[in-house]
């Protein structure tokens, strides 16, 4: 380890993606004026948001306005907010079409909410939206401490873990994700600068059939392979599906047995200095999800709380998850293989989903200029808005803060530029700056000379997910359908429960059913042994249950 220099940070990549919060909910509070910094945060600064004066609750100072607010509520907010789109065009412009007013998935039309044309972002349309979607979600207009929530942020001694790293090491104040959308093309963009937009989807995550077809682009994977080098898809135990993976499916369905293992094996490879050279993590994106996202219980079916879909706080739990992954990074030691000082960790974000923000994004270059428009008529011309973007190294000097504009595709930008695997992607990462400026120290700064976060305590029952309901998450949701296609078309047998006319996919079956499928696709990430027996008997019973003529 003595021989290696700052050229050698990047020599492995590991990256982390969390879910659906933006920069002034997680981090705005992270340094005040007070700090010497220059930083793009919150304190000090008067922000707030209108309600709409078709709002049947208005605040009770007479104000006509919700101001930014440290939040009480580790799981806020609660119902989740509005992501795709559509939603965030109202949150970011403040336009909302009146017959979108009240809407949300299938009953959204067009224009989409769309703003005109030049128009400038706002940021003012987050409580307007909110309020929208709420009354679409619950049947009923929200409380003024109802859709307050969604103006609130967290302070530093709330997110510790995430917190601690950003001034431990270094943070970026301008970092975009690169769609004004949701989950599955702001991730795609971090593994391939674009999320093929054509023919069938892209804006959104449905039609899950785009994600197993037609996302066709080239990923960062081809392109390691191509040039000889390693990558490893970690994901959280219990998840029992890879959301790279199936984003990704016409590129990666051949690596599924080989190159997805669960975290567990990270621990392993970090330990044993064995990582390859790019490693990305996902958390537990399903199952009592711990990766920040906010509460979903109440958004996965219209007018249906299904509270045990989430643990009690995913925020605690994302905390949680990246404090072991934390540990497991300074823990690395190898003389000869991956360690610290050749290693660097990114703590990065898909999306904001709906969260409040206070900086405007900007345009940005279609991947490809000469494509036809997308779905809902999108140009991919403009990205999404802030996120939280953490680097962590010995060689980047501790309270770093980063101001230039960044998105997820600098990430591949900087790996095309250190680790010479070819050209561009696309304009998007043509584009896009990238981030090896941050290693700035002429001598690391060593595991022993690192202020270690402690992460607070996370409630037992988010813990132990055999404890809790196996009800999924907004994306499990999303991901079922692809799932269910992937596995018609690959020939699996399913239940004769299926051909029912009673049959109806109840919660805990189509828990169960998505993890026994997933088994075939991904068979490193399948419970083993006597757990899978307990799946299976549990399938029985859950298809038992799923015949039965439902009652209203």
């Amino acid at each position: 380890m003595s021989t290696q220099g700052r050229t050698n940070a990047m020599d492995h990549v590991v990256l982390v993606i969390f879910e659906n919060r933006s920069f002034d909910n997680l981090l705005g509070h992270l340094y005040g004026p007070e700090d010497g910094k220059t930083f793009e945060g919150v304190i000090g600064k008067e922000l707030s948001n209108p309600v709409p004066e078709w709002a049947e609750n208005q605040p009770p100072d007479g104000s006509k306005t919700v101001p930014l607010h440290v939040g009480t509520d580790m799981d806020a907010p609660n119902p989740d907010s509005g992501e795709e789109w559509y939603h965030t065009n109202t949150q970011v412009f403040g336009t909302m079409d009146e017959h979108n007013r009240f809407a949300g998935g299938d009953n959204m039309a067009a224009p989409w909410n769309v703003p005109a044309p030049g128009a400038k972002p706002t940021m003012d349309g987050f409580v307007t939206d909110y309020i929208s979607f709420f009354t679409w979600e619950q049947g009923r207009q929200p409380t003024y401490d109802e859709y307050a929530q969604i103006m609130q942020a967290y302070t530093p001694e709330q997110v510790p873990v995430l917190s601690g790293l950003a001034r431990e090491f270094g943070v970026f104040d301008h970092w975009f994700c690169e769609v004004p959308s949701q989950t599955f093309m702001n991730r795609s963009f971090w593994t391939a600068a674009t999320c093929t937009p054509l023919p069938t989807g892209g804006t959104i995550n449905a039609p899950a059939s785009h994600w197993l077809h037609d996302n066709t682009a080239e990923t960062i994977f081809d392109r390691l392979e191509a040039h000889g080098k390693t990558w490893k898809v970690y994901t959280k135990e219990p998840c029992p599906a890879s959301f790279t993976g199936l984003i990704h499916t016409p590129r990666l369905k051949e690596k599924f047995a080989t190159n997805f293992v669960p975290f567990e094996q990270f621990k392993i490879d970090a330990a044993n200095g064995t990582l390859p050279d790019f490693s990305l993590i996902e958390p537990n994106l399903m199952l009592g999800h711990g990766d920040y996202h906010p509460a979903c219980g109440q958004a996965l079916i219209k007018g249906v709380d299904l509270p045990a879909a989430d643990p009690p706080s995913s925020i605690l739990a994302g905390e949680a998850f990246l404090d072991e992954l934390f540990t497991a990074y300074r823990g690395m030691n190898s003389e000869t293989g991956s360690n610290v000082y050749n290693t660097t960790l990114f703590v990065g974000w898909d999306e904001p989903g709906g969260t409040y923000d206070h900086v405007a994004p900007g345009p940005v270059p279609p991947p490809d200029a000469s494509a036809p428009a997308g779905q809902f008529g999108f140009t991919f011309d403009r990205s999404g808005y802030r996120v939280p973007a953490i680097v962590v190294s010995p060689w980047v000097e501790s309270g770093s803060v980063y101001n230039d504009e960044h998105r997820h595709t600098s990430l591949i930008a900087t790996l095309t530029k250190l680790w010479d695997i070819g050209g561009p992607f696309t304009e998007r990462d043509k584009a896009a700056k990238p981030i090896d400026y941050v290693f700035t120290r002429e001598t690391p700064r060593g595991p022993d000379e690192w202020a270690i976060p402690t992460a607070n305590p996370v409630p037992q029952t988010q813990l132990d997910w055999e404890t809790a309901d196996k009800t999924m998450s907004n994306l499990g949701k999303a991901a079922l359908p692809g799932i269910l296609a992937m596995a018609k078309k690959k020939g699996i047998e399913l239940p004769p429960e299926v051909n029912d006319p009673n049959f109806h996919l109840t919660p805990w079956l189509a828990y169960d059913v998505q993890t026994y499928i997933c088994a075939h696709f991904w068979p490193e990430l399948a419970p083993q042994g006597k757990a899978m027996d307990q799946l299976k008997t549990w399938l029985k019973e859950d298809l038992a249950n799923a015949v039965k003529p439902e009652t209203t």
